[in-house]
């Protein structure tokens, strides 16, 4: 039997069936996503009407490697990294465990368990061992932002690649911190690491469906016929090649004082803020679920979870009207 659908954040429309309003009355601070996207380049009409010809990908290709520094790979765009989370059980090796390091995002393990891959949940890198073929390391973490750095990595890798074993590193929320990402190093030199970038989050077009897969050619090879032809659109391969090419310092400084912002709100609410990345922050509280339920009938979504009921996580508002709207909505509770 399939695990049931996990809930993520962005269900605004849910919400507004439950607790009123119209979806464009609330306040979205459920997800991770860069909330000011940035101005959409000019798209040739080609890229509408043809579906995407090859040097389209080929160009994608180029500009990510640029972007994500990584001189041994060409990045694979693909149509989201989930859709790549789908084809990992293909990757386990025969006969082996996957082991998914948790609490993290759920899908990973979801999926294996689905496509019967026998899968544990590990609390650390200390309960890896020569049973599992295939781990998956979200770095930095969704929702506690912990990061593991290169060289612990690198040893994991080691210890896999050295039995045949695959190491997966999800790096969706990388592109604040580019210098701890362990995406320069994977290519054909490094076989058994194979990286996830998300190109949505940082650049507030999650709508867009696009991320990019970093590793050695064989496997890349594997994951695009495993996705089919023409699996990413040709108006997304040229925003992606635009942007990527783009001075992407603006955007960077734009979130930094985001995120400051929230952390100040949450902090002078009295909330405790225990992680997070640039685009979030984590917050343990006793009555989580009741903050939770408040924020939702004053319109503000956050992110909660079943797994641990004292979380939540506090996506950035767009400008410093949501910061006072969330600011005055947890008064409200307060009082």
């Amino acid at each position: 039997m399939n695990a049931p659908r996990i809930v993520h954040g962005g269900g605004i429309a849910a919400a507004a069936a439950r607790f009123g309003g119209r979806p464009e009355d609330w306040l979205d601070l459920s997800t991770g996503i860069n909330p000011s996207p940035v101005a959409l380049p000019a798209i040739d009409v080609a890229a509408w009407h043809r579906l995407p010809d090859r040097y389209r990908q080929d160009e994608a290709r180029a500009a990510a490697a640029c972007y994500y520094a990584t001189p041994h790979a060409l990045p694979l765009p693909v149509p989201g990294t989930q859709s790549v989370i789908q084809l990992l059980p293909r990757l386990v090796p025969a006969g082996q465990r996957a082991a998914v390091l948790s609490p993290t995002y759920g899908e990973y393990a979801r999926v294996l368990d689905n496509a019967g891959v026998a899968v544990d949940r590990v609390a650390s890198l200390h309960d890896i061992t020569d049973a599992h073929g295939l781990v998956v390391v979200v770095n930095p973490n969704n929702p506690t932002g912990h990061l593991i750095d290169r060289d612990t990595l690198l040893a994991l890798h080691a210890r896999l690649s050295g039995k045949g074993g695959l190491l997966i590193v999800d790096e969706a929320f990388g592109d604040m911190q580019p210098e701890t990402c362990i995406a320069p190093l994977a290519g054909d030199d490094m076989p058994g690491l194979l990286v996830f970038r998300s190109f949505g989050k940082f650049f507030g077009l999650a709508g867009l469906r696009l991320g990019f897969v970093i590793g050695e050619s064989a496997v890349l090879d594997r994951i695009e016929d495993g996705l089919g032809p023409w699996a990413v659109s040709g108006p997304a391969l040229t925003i992606a090649t635009k942007l990527m090419t783009s001075d992407t310092g603006s955007i960077r400084d734009a979130i930094t004082a985001r995120k400051a912002a929230l952390d100040a709100t949450l902090t002078a609410a009295g909330l405790d803020v225990i992680g997070g990345t640039g685009l979030f922050s984590l917050v343990e509280h006793p009555d989580a679920a009741a903050i939770q339920e408040h924020l939702c009938r004053r319109r503000i979504l956050v992110r909660p979870f079943d797994y641990n009921p004292h979380w939540l996580r506090f996506g950035l508002a767009a400008d410093s009207r949501g910061d006072e709207r969330l600011a005055a909505a947890l008064a409200d509770r307060a009082g």
